[in-house]
């Protein structure tokens, strides 16, 4: 069965389609919420209002790309989340959080190792969707473009950004833990 498919049944459908598209994309989206979030309940309770959501807004989908939507509506309501903390622009993790906190169960398992999840939760939340969405989930730019209402050509340039900025960290990680103790 494809997500056309899947899709077309969806709108027409019920609880049974619902649990298929939770079973298919279900992991996906909580993985994509905790990179947005960096906390794994409120990535699950995003999570969990998007299959809601969805569900009771099925009438008003067009039946094309699936997945796409659903990331749209995760992208949306993970960001609807951040401003309630009132941080978008500012939440970070330390280091000693990382362990502590429940951001890796949902992204430990796609083979970010923690200095690259350090990185990443450095990042704004939109760039950490941007660089989880492009890399981990392979989406193309027009994916993103459709989920996060910006054009492909800028997105392009986001992403060269945020993955400098990423690179960036990497290295002066590198670099401060490589420095014998007397020059660090």
């Amino acid at each position: 069965m494809n997500d056309t498919n899947l899709g077309q049944r969806f709108i027409s459908g019920g609880e049974a389609e619902l649990e298929t598209i939770i079973d298919l994309y279900g992991e996906k989206l909580l993985r994509y919420a905790t990179a947005i979030l960096c906390d794994y309940q409120d990535a699950e309770n995003v999570v969990q209002d998007v299959f809601l959501i969805a569900y009771q807004n099925r009438s008003s989908f067009d039946g094309t790309n699936l997945p796409a939507w659903l990331y749209k509506i995760t992208y949306h309501r993970s960001i609807n989340q951040l401003k309630k903390r009132k941080s978008l622009w500012l939440r970070e993790i330390s280091f000693d959080q990382l362990d502590k906190e429940p951001f890796s169960p949902a992204l430990s398992g796609n083979g970010l190792g923690s200095e690259a999840l350090m990185a990443l939760s450095k990042l704004k939340p939109k760039e950490r969707a941007l660089l989880y969405a492009r890399i981990m989930e392979g989406q193309s730019y027009n994916e993103i473009a459709y989920s996060t209402g910006s054009s492909p050509a800028a997105l392009r340039k986001q992403y060269e950004r945020a993955k400098n900025k990423m690179a960036d960290y990497l290295t002066t990680e590198y670099q401060r833990k490589e420095l014998p103790h007397e020059f660090s």
